[in-house]
């Protein structure tokens, strides 16, 4: 009787254990290169999920197709809370815009935790263009309609749209120029070739202190930490504008709600740590956290906005 009641108690326990999540690794897929935005806010907290869960939290990098090709991985994995995505404006938001076709739908076959970041871009121009503001740049383009060019890391990446929202918002036709990366586009930025671009802050914010750039504000809807002194584009003059890059955690759709709830508690936490905010600061990102509920609204709201500008611009990725 005693030997069966301790069986008993041990399979309990045995099962209980089991139950236990994490027990086991979590791969933790980045849709982009190694050594990108999204993959260091990533890095950033896979380091210290790992610790708090006791358990490995390991990066895998699965680039291609704008994050479509990362992100359908992880979309059709099994929903238990092993396999997550450091997802992003683009795949999560935009690319079903721009793509013919989608391997996943965002919304149907995944399971939101939470927003982890934000990085403003910042709207940058050669210094040979007269402006010096936003308000300049407006009336300079209306003037000078379609003579004025604006540069890209490509086709359908998100400093076109920005351009494209510009143009819609300010009622003026900047042209733009598509490069292969931001690398090129920047490089003809500084030796006008093109007067305009909306580029991610860290490799622009250095140029402008060497005066080699003119920074006229930042297209998020506050100011940026990196650069507190330049206005945002709704300050001036543009309200509402709000062009930002964001990543945020998502599992595949059918997750256990106990584990996204423990996810989000975790990651939540993590990105309030002042080392995890000074590292993410240092590459112009803001380190944000949400519910699982008001990251699903957020993208809901987001791929309609950039549905629009896509539609409006004929913006496309193929």
């Amino acid at each position: 009787m005693m030997l069966r009641a301790a069986l008993l108690l041990a399979a309990i326990s045995a099962a209980a254990h089991a139950d236990v999540y994490p027990s086991r690794p979590i791969r933790f897929v980045v849709a982009f290169p190694p050594g990108g935005g999204t993959d260091i806010i990533a890095r950033s907290i896979a380091q210290k999920l790992s610790e708090r869960l006791s358990q490995q939290v390991l990066v895998d990098n699965r680039p291609g197709a704008g994050g479509n090709i990362g992100t359908d991985i992880v979309a059709k994995s099994t929903p238990d809370g092993y396999t997550m995505l450091m997802g992003s404006a683009g795949p999560l938001a935009i690319n079903a815009s721009l793509f013919k076709s989608m391997p996943f739908d965002p919304q149907r076959d995944l399971a939101p935790v939470t927003l982890a970041a934000s990085t403003p871009n910042v709207l940058v121009v050669n210094p040979s263009l007269n402006v010096a503001t936003v308000g300049e740049l407006v009336a300079l383009a209306k003037k000078n309609p379609g003579k004025i060019n604006f540069a890209s890391s490509g086709f359908g990446t998100p400093a076109q749209l920005a351009g494209e929202l510009f143009n819609s918002m300010a009622g003026v036709k900047l042209v733009h120029v598509p490069y292969k990366g931001a690398s090129p586009a920047l490089a003809d930025l500084l030796g006008g070739q093109v007067q305009v671009m909306f580029s991610t802050m860290p490799p622009a914010l250095p140029h402008v202190k060497d005066g080699k750039l003119r920074a006229l504000a930042v297209t998020s809807l506050k100011r940026s930490p990196a650069a507190p002194d330049l206005p945002t584009l709704d300050e001036a003059g543009l309200p509402g504008f709000e062009a930002i890059t964001w990543h945020g955690v998502v599992l595949p759709a059918g997750a256990p709600a106990e584990v996204i709830g423990k996810l989000n508690r975790e990651i939540v936490a993590i990105l309030h740590l002042p080392d995890v905010v000074e590292r993410l600061s240092a590459q112009g990102a803001e380190p944000v956290g949400s519910t699982p509920e008001e990251f699903a609204a957020y993208i809901r709201s987001e791929t309609a906005k950039w549905a629009k500008v896509v539609r409006e611009s004929g913006a496309t990725a193929e």
